[in-house]
């Protein structure tokens, strides 16, 4: 485990850590077979996976057995995406994160989202005195919502996001990941204005990879997307499998986020 978080720690500072996110050991297995330095949870699609919405609603237990499945089965460091905690009772937070490092995570996203940044401010502490308990170098990238959720205006988006990332690295983060950012003069800027790693999400509009690089980037997720896309095309086999009795593989297209997050409210 120690070695593993400080393995996990050092990918954010040699090259672009590129995280493609999975909901499960089979995929966690695939990924690191492939060559994935580090392995990703999205909390979207371990919830769908499990039958649940993405928003804070999957049950700790179904969320530690696939941490626990997917630390059998690879030897890389392993993130696991919390969303808020699914919390708001500091007390409760603290549980969620103690179960997940027990079961073998060596870092953790957690978010704002709608709520207050100090809330996330003191879940961070939280965290962060977790895992001391554990002895375990936990890596906690904050993940604000400013873009992703329209928290203000256009421009200040920047301003607000550095004004969170400076509240979470005092408390305790070790990454920023301003997710939902696409636009170079503003990936550059929140790049300049924190000394954090900053992690964007792996939109197709976003600057190539060495682009990010330049502008400051340490870390690419591809959160979500990898799952839309195999329901999307599980969808479209599905109907021509029971259209025509065979499986027709050329017409496979994603699902949005919200098709698939819909199908489970």
């Amino acid at each position: 485990m120690n070695a593993l978080d400080t393995q996990f720690h050092q990918l954010h500072h040699d090259d672009l850590l590129i995280l493609t996110n999975v909901a499960d050991a089979t995929g966690a297995r695939l990924v690191e077979q492939l060559g994935g330095k580090a392995v990703a949870t999205s909390s979207a699609a371990v919830a769908w996976a499990h039958g649940y919405p993405d928003g804070n609603t999957l049950p700790l237990e179904r969320l530690i057995s696939t941490v626990e499945s997917i630390a059998r089965v690879i030897q890389v460091p392993l993130s696991v995406d919390i969303e808020a905690g699914y919390s708001d009772d500091l007390g409760r937070v603290a549980e969620v994160i103690d179960a997940v490092i027990a079961a073998g995570a060596v870092g953790i996203n957690i978010e704002d989202g709608s709520g207050t940044p100090e809330l996330l401010v003191r879940k961070i502490e939280v965290a962060r005195q977790v895992a001391e308990k554990r002895n375990v170098k936990l890596f906690i990238n904050a993940r604000t919502d400013v873009y992703l959720k329209g928290l203000v205006p256009a421009e200040d988006r920047v301003a607000e996001t550095l004004h969170r990332a400076a509240l979470y690295q005092a408390a305790g983060a070790n990454g920023l990941f301003a997710a939902g950012v696409t636009s170079a003069y503003e990936i550059e800027a929140i790049c300049k204005g924190t000394t954090l790693p900053v992690n964007v999400l792996g939109f197709a509009c976003l600057p190539s990879p060495e682009e990010l690089v330049a502008l400051g980037v340490r870390r690419l997720s591809a959160g979500s997307g990898i799952a839309e896309f195999m329901y999307g095309a599980m969808g479209s086999l599905v109907k021509s499998f029971l259209a025509s009795g065979k499986l027709d593989t050329h017409d496979l297209k994603a699902f949005t986020y919200g098709e698939v997050n819909g199908l489970l409210k």
